[in-house]
């Protein structure tokens, strides 16, 4: 269950600071606004690998670690201002994180066999 809030939390993050990145380009005070959520991003993906390596499965840390490596790459093509790379890394890393949690919530449909 904790891996699941967390996988939660952390697609939210991401979601969050595409939003501020497109606040950054319209806005003055965006770049503050996006640069927080960075910090929120960072928490939320080691969340996310802790509560992996509390559950003690190889299929759910290597997920985190690759989302841990991806986010402080981010990080660092950010501050650089490396944006042609910087992009496309944030929407891969929304793209894994929403797959990510698509594996791990629970489906509550019925299968059609059981109807």
């Amino acid at each position: 269950m904790f891996l699941r809030v967390a996988i939660a939390v952390q697609t939210l993050a991401v979601l969050v600071q595409a939003v501020t990145a497109g606040l950054l380009l319209s806005s003055p005070g965006g770049r503050t606004l996006h640069a927080t959520t960075a910090l929120v991003v960072v928490v939320a993906v080691l969340v996310h690998l802790v509560a992996a390596i509390v559950t003690r499965r190889r299929a759910a840390i290597l997920p985190a670690v690759a989302m841990l490596v991806m986010t402080l790459a981010q990080v660092a093509l950010g501050v650089a201002h490396v944006k042609v790379l910087h992009v496309p890394v944030g929407v891969l890393m929304f793209g894994a994180s929403l797959m990510r949690l698509g594996q791990v919530w629970p489906s509550r449909r019925v299968p059609a066999a059981a109807a």
